[in-house]
């Protein structure tokens, strides 16, 4: 019996708001992001591949005119079902300029929404996010440290369990690097119950080709589209960026 998903979406059926511990990430990552964005030369904000919206929903509290864009419709249903607050709107990266329209006075695209886009794509999402923010934007991508995952063939990142309503759901983050830059990606949802037959059941798991994109050309991509590039990052904390044992890549640019 059909579920009523998208077929082509491939977050359909992932719930991120139930499968990350939200509150402490955000309460984490805050001072970072306030730091980041204090001297944006306007409150209107771009959250670009926003997921459910929990990056969006913060920057919101915090007195900015947040709008969120993603592809996945299911994604955009949990973040507007969240209650008022933040702009959600349904666009394709690469065509930016068709959801939205400007000016903005920064943009933050958090959580390995970036990789989705391959060359061609990063190209053209470059150009219409430069045309819409005013000139000083800060920009802020943070997406997994792929110099580490291409060159040491990492397969699979940390097991992620979380308790939900009696049961427990368990998110795995497998992934297949290849030779020429890419990497098949497959989130995976599990339901849990130990001591049920059978104790643990697929909920939803997809086949998703990514870009690796190398700190290298992430900075050759924002280079060649009108952004500066001002620091390089290993987290969400502002640690420093190291090619073999950071976690993330997180680039601050500027337009």
């Amino acid at each position: 019996m059909s579920d009523g998903s998208d077929p082509s979406d491939p977050y359909a059926r992932l719930s991120y708001r139930r499968l990350i511990a939200w509150p402490a990430r955000i309460e984490r990552e805050a001072p970072f992001l306030r730091e980041v964005l204090a001297n944006a030369p306007s409150r209107r904000l771009l959250d670009l591949g926003c997921g459910t919206g929990e990056h969006a929903r913060f920057l919101s509290e915090e007195g900015f005119e947040v709008t969120g864009v993603d592809a996945s419709e299911a994604q955009l249903t949990q973040a507007r079902e969240a209650g008022p607050g933040p702009e959600f709107v349904k666009g394709d990266l690469a065509e930016l300029d068709a959801a939205v329209t400007g000016p903005f006075g920064g943009a933050i695209s958090l959580g390995n929404g970036l990789p989705h886009l391959h060359e061609k794509e990063m190209a053209s999402f470059l150009g219409h996010l430069a045309r819409l923010l005013l000139p000083g934007a800060p920009v802020l991508f943070q997406l997994l440290n792929y110099d580490r995952i291409l060159d040491q063939g990492v397969t699979s990142l940390p097991l992620n369990v979380r308790d939900d309503g009696g049961e427990r759901v368990v998110f795995l983050r497998l992934m297949e690097p290849r030779p020429d830059g890419t990497v098949l990606f497959n989130p995976t949802s599990l339901r849990w119950r130990p001591g049920a037959e059978p104790p643990v059941e697929v909920v939803a798991a997809k086949n998703v080709l990514l870009k690796g994109w190398r700190r290298v050309e992430l900075e050759a991509a924002l280079d060649g589209t009108g952004f500066r590039v001002e620091t390089v990052f290993g987290g969400m904390k502002g640690e420093s960026w190291e090619a073999g044992t950071s976690s993330d890549t997180v680039v601050l640019a500027r337009r």
